[in-house]
């Protein structure tokens, strides 16, 4: 209860005094900051077992509903100590066959005796974690582009705006940065398929294991994205988990779009679009690079002699069965249900 003071007995024993004294109770309760039913009850207890009925009382209940007898609660840990591998399922069957006549506790009653005296092994969560693959060198353009979302930063009108980036790694050439409002596959579908259009096909892309390129829980973690990218012939290339650096060229590009693109931030999509269009402009055109001795990303970059045509379509030889996946990423083979999460074989 709220008192003032830091003696709360103190506080109870001034409160009760000066109600003796014939202090009205609305009063005393408003100045000691409590409810006038928590006044009385103070007051109630005082008249019933005096200065001993101010003091804190426990909060224990007066019983257990459904508690063990110890003599029951013994022997359920004598025998599981006896055979550690056994469970509460059959230990209540033991104890059934060894004592009909008494009444005999559930299973979830047993497992939690042997779990309050430690009893019970915890089995951690199996989680898979993103694994990286072989890395290549991308010496040439178009041998390998890396892609990422850079960190979302907040507009002017309070939405969040998660810029998708592609570079190409031998010419550093920015190849696009699309201001977006979320990491949907959908959206950057659209932007990859776009820019295969402009730029032709590259040989392997790089990313890192977050969505939508990657998928956690999905066979071999492919995302729907991913599979996409196999069927056009690009190879996947993903880096280890925490190892941004080995990303690192297309992460420092970030560190100076972020510099000169988005601080401030601007009001909305289509003006910060117009600021990422315009970053494009002089980081591939105007700005030489050390790397490239003081040469601009334009110079050296090319267009891809792959061109993009969109997907064959899949032909299944006579001897192949046809099965449909659901809507969930399902088949059912006989008996058998197998899960492939929700990457598709095609777009």
């Amino acid at each position: 209860m709220p008192w003032k003071e830091c003696s709360v007995m103190d506080e109870r024993l001034q409160f009760v005094a000066r109600r003796l004294a014939g202090e009205p109770m609305a009063e005393l309760c408003r100045e000691f900051g409590i409810s006038r039913k928590t006044g009385y009850k103070i007051f109630d207890r005082y008249q019933e077992c005096g200065v001993h009925g101010l003091t804190d009382r426990s909060r224990r209940p007066y019983r257990y509903a459904n508690q063990l007898p110890f003599q029951v609660e013994n022997y359920l840990l004598n025998v599981k100590r006896e055979h550690p591998s056994w469970g509460a399922r059959k230990i209540r069957e033991r104890l059934a066959r060894r004592f009909s006549a008494i009444p005999i506790p559930a299973k979830s009653t047993i497992h939690a005796v042997l779990d309050r005296h430690g009893l019970v092994e915890r089995r951690g969560r199996l989680r898979r974690r993103a694994q990286g693959t072989p890395l290549s060198l991308g010496q040439r353009p178009n041998e390998l582009w890396c892609t990422d979302y850079k960190g979302e930063f907040l507009l002017g009108n309070r939405q969040y705006c998660y810029p998708l980036t592609v570079t190409d790694h031998a010419s550093r050439f920015l190849l696009t940065c699309e201001a977006l409002s979320s990491t949907r596959e959908d959206y950057a579908f659209t932007v990859f398929e776009r820019l295969f259009q402009e730029r032709g096909l590259p040989a392997n892309i790089r990313s890192d294991n977050g969505v939508p390129f990657a998928s956690a829980h999905a066979l071999f973690n492919l995302s729907k994205l991913a599979v996409w990218w196999l069927r056009l012939g690009i190879g996947i290339e993903r880096i280890q988990p925490g190892a941004p650096q080995q990303n690192g060229r297309h992460e420092r590009m970030h560190l100076t779009l972020k510099k000169e693109a988005t601080q401030p931030a601007a009001a909305n999509f289509l003006q910060q679009q117009a600021r990422f269009d315009k970053f494009m402009e002089i980081f591939n055109h105007q700005r030489p690079h050390e790397a490239l001795d003081m040469k601009c990303p334009a110079e050296v970059y090319q267009p891809s002699p792959r061109p993009y045509t969109g997907l064959p379509d899949i032909d299944y030889p006579f001897h192949d069965k046809t099965i449909v996946v659901t809507r969930c990423g399902r088949i059912c083979l006989g008996n058998k249900k197998i899960n492939f999460r929700h990457p598709e074989v095609g777009r």
